[in-house]
């Protein structure tokens, strides 16, 4: 029986599943020292304060039944900005710290294969009320936001990385998740690659139905030209590169 083209893309995929269940040789079980669960920065770096979840607790409240119900992917954007504490909602929702932290490991708002959370959440911010355009990075063991770097023309940059999908430009922020393999790699080798792409989509779907709870909507994206976001977000490509967009801006809900 003649092999289906895409057959060599599918045996890869469930050949590094197969291997990956031996974890006798990873990093973990060779005793290397476990990955850093946030990315580092300077220690002067800015940073800004976002309201604290236990502030937002019921704050945006809505039927949970509801927001499923309603789920769908949002091109259509008003102009108006996001507040900082809609941002904050959104990113408590998507990656948020909800328990004990310890080292290498922190509780979220969402699951990851064996606490590991290889995600990293930047934000290209260009409507949000107290903030300037630039791109910045959320750091959920202290709820706070990093800028990163001050960019023009974020929204038409943005564009040209994935791919000429305009509506992004209309957002009032794009969270854009990178990838850092090695803290999934450190305990799982090969099987890592496949549940960094799976928690990505829990993390996502969280943002569809945050955005429901305060009038916003979002549309992921997986389209795009992998070196020209990476470059935009001045990664290396390798060690941490762009794995998921999701465009997010105010709309009128039906």
């Amino acid at each position: 029986m003649e092999k289906h083209p895409f057959g060599q893309n599918r045996d890869f995929l469930k050949d590094s599943i197969r291997k990956g269940l031996d974890f006798s040789h990873t990093d973990q079980n060779l005793g290397a020292p476990i990955p850093p669960i946030e990315k580092p920065y300077a220690a002067d770096a800015l940073r800004i304060d976002l309201a604290r979840p236990d502030g937002l607790k019921g704050k945006h409240a809505v039927d949970l039944a509801s927001a499923i119900a309603n789920r769908r992917s949002r091109r259509s954007y008003r102009r108006e900005p996001l507040s900082l504490d809609e941002l904050s909602f959104l990113l408590w929702a998507t990656q948020g710290v909800r328990g004990k932290v310890t080292e290498g490991h922190a509780y979220r708002t969402v699951p990851s294969a064996g606490c590991r959370h290889a995600l990293e959440t930047y934000l290209a911010v260009v409507k949000v009320d107290g903030l300037d355009e630039g791109v910045y990075r959320y750091l959920p063991l202290s709820h706070q936001l990093l800028l990163e770097f001050a960019e023009e023309d974020l929204g038409a940059k943005l564009v040209a990385a994935t791919l000429g999908q305009a509506f992004v430009a209309r957002a009032a922020i794009t969270f854009i998740w990178t990838a850092i393999p090695y803290r999934m790699e450190w305990r799982y080798g090969l099987a890592a690659h496949k549940v960094i792409a799976i928690d990505a989509g829990h993390v996502c779907q969280n943002l569809y139905l945050a955005c429901e709870a305060i009038g916003a909507g979002t549309c992921a994206i997986a389209a795009y030209d992998q070196e020209a976001v990476d470059r935009l977000l001045r990664l290396d490509g390798d060690d941490e590169f762009v794995i998921y967009l999701a465009p997010v801006g105010k709309v009128t809900l039906i």
